[in-house]
């Protein structure tokens, strides 16, 4: 295996130990704590099924070899957890102990050191039997399982937060202290849960949202109804490509392509997600990565546009071409680096964002410099056109275009003010809509019926064509009066060569052989009348 494979199974490998809510590993007591995962509760039900709408974290933790020690395994909500979390870091390991675990001194239950404790959030570990010491009730663990957890949220959703550490009460003083024995590996196998494992079969049960966390419930569905849109959407645009051949039609089509391949490769992953718990997140990588590629080939096909490749021009200038490519490359990779800094570096403790950190505000700076620069470019292209036909297309274009622009950093500024709970898939939503609104307002722009009328894009163009465009052209004089010219100033002799193109193209036009000489039957010129208007061209 090369070393390329070696760094990208490595990158993959990473990514899915982070996010994955069906949890095995293993802790080596040597590193004093472990952050296992951080998963977003469901409101529980007031109803004859409470039961059901409850949640669960449940496993087994176990070591290979005799371990003289116990260690503590933490199931704790935000109010707790952000104390506890926060002093993992003190240097004296006996004294991080004792502050991490100086509130749930009060509120946590333990049989011998504080019975009047009403939370369960600690259990010792490893389980050297079939359950672990702290489970005094049997029946409430689930089967197979040495430990569980059961989450209410009676108000509101909930974030809990998982952890491993190298601390344990002492029975005698009922003091924190630090396991510093010698380093050992301990096995951990846990899943977490929305709603009652046992009740499988019950009405309030979920397929998509059992093993998602609260933040991500819903994403299956919105991916399930862009995979049916893009299914029609795919090969309708490559049926219209086939009677195009410019470089502009093959590009977008790849876009377009690009994103159905990335719902695909994500709609795998969400599916076996919803069933194990695991799901592939090597797919899942991929498509978000081919995500980034047709959103970002999408922008370039709009300065494509902008310039007025295809529109009034069939070529760009090398300098253009440099620079343009250059800054797409910088945009691409600008996405490429926030999209890893986002998976490997954001604390999946804060509740903060992609777009709220510097590589996010980068890529949304970024974008809005492009797109004052799109607007730049539209403009000159307008400036230099006098065709009504594609001035109005222009016009059109650069409309929706500016709102696919804006839309990202508007959405990014709003969900800074959503709930975390919703935040992921209002973004998500709103994103892949945009997306897809903006493919389907391409797709009819760039449809052969129609891009004939304004774009360069339907084959070699006729003499009609070329008439029309030079009637359309600005050194033409349109309706020119001659009411308003002396008639000494009229060189009758002149009105001779005078000839108006829409009379032309009412005519029959033929090719002379191979003089290529335009000849125009029944073509009569009249005299200018002081008192009769008449449209001279020159």
């Amino acid at each position: 295996m090369s070393w390329r494979s070696l760094i990208v199974l490595n990158f993959l490998s990473l990514l899915s130990s982070s996010i994955a809510i069906t949890i095995d590993g293993q802790f080596n007591t040597g590193d004093f704590y472990l952050f296992l995962n951080k998963f977003g509760f469901i409101k529980t039900e007031k109803t004859s099924e409470q039961k059901a709408s409850f949640g669960y974290i449940f496993g087994n933790i176990t070591t290979e070899d005799h371990f003289p020690g116990t260690l503590t395994l933490a199931v704790l909500d935000r109010h707790h957890f952000l104390e506890f979390y926060g002093n993992r870091s003190v240097s004296n390991r006996n004294l991080a102990c004792k502050k991490m675990f100086s509130r749930l001194n009060v509120t946590a239950f333990d049989a011998k050191c504080n019975r009047e404790g009403k939370g369960d959030y600690l259990r010792r570990v490893p389980c050297r039997s079939e359950l672990c010491p702290d489970e005094d009730t049997p029946s409430n663990v689930i089967t197979q399982s040495q430990f569980t957890f059961v989450i209410s949220n009676l108000n509101q959703p909930r974030f809990w937060y998982v952890s491993l550490v190298a601390c344990y009460r002492n029975a005698t003083t009922c003091d924190w202290e630090h396991y510093d024995g010698l380093p050992m590996k301990i096995n951990y196998h846990m899943q977490l849960v929305n709603g009652n494992p046992l009740w499988g079969q019950s009405s309030y049960y979920s397929p998509f949202v059992y093993h998602f966390s609260y933040d991500q419930q819903n994403i299956l569905e919105q991916c399930l109804i862009f995979f049916v849109i893009y299914i029609f959407l795919v090969p309708i645009q490559i049926h219209g490509s086939q009677k195009q051949s410019h470089p502009v039609t093959k590009l977008f089509t790849l876009s377009i392509i690009l994103e159905f391949v990335s719902i695909c490769f994500i709609l795998i992953h969400l599916i076996r997600f919803a069933s194990n718990g695991r799901g592939n997140e090597e797919l899942k990588v991929t498509g978000e990565i081919f995500d980034i590629l047709s959103r970002t080939s999408f922008m370039l096909i709009l300065l494509l546009l902008a310039k007025g490749w295809a529109v009034t021009r069939l070529e760009i200038s090398s300098i253009s071409w440099l620079v343009l490519i250059v800054i797409w490359i910088s945009y691409l990779s600008l996405n490429l680096v926030l999209y890893v800094w986002n998976m490997t570096e954001i604390d999946v403790i804060s509740d903060i964002d992609e777009f709220q950190t510097w590589p996010g505000f980068l890529v949304l700076i970024s974008r809005s410099c492009i797109m004052l620069w799109f607007l730049y470019e539209l403009r000159t292209t307008m400036k230099y056109e006098h065709s009504s036909k594609k001035l109005d297309f222009l016009l059109h274009f650069g409309a929706s275009s500016l709102v696919w622009f804006i839309y990202l950093p508007i959405i990014a500024v709003i969900s800074m003010q959503v709930s975390v709970f919703w935040r992921y898939k209002l973004l998500l939503a709103v994103t892949n809509s945009v997306d897809c609104l903006a493919y389907c307002v391409m797709m009819g722009l760039l449809w052969p019926n129609r891009s004939g009328q304004y774009l360069l894009l339907a084959g070699p163009s006729t003499g009609a064509d070329e008439l029309d465009e030079f009637n359309e052209a600005p050194h033409n004089t349109r309706e020119i009066y001659t009411d308003d010219i002396p008639n000494d100033h009229v060189n009758h002799e002149d009105l001779e060569t005078l000839v108006n193109t829409d009379h032309l193209l009412t005519n029959n036009v033929h090719n002379n052989g191979g003089d290529n000489l335009l000849l125009i039957e029944n073509t009569e010129l009249t005299a200018v009348n002081d008192n009769k208007k008449s449209n001279i061209f020159t």
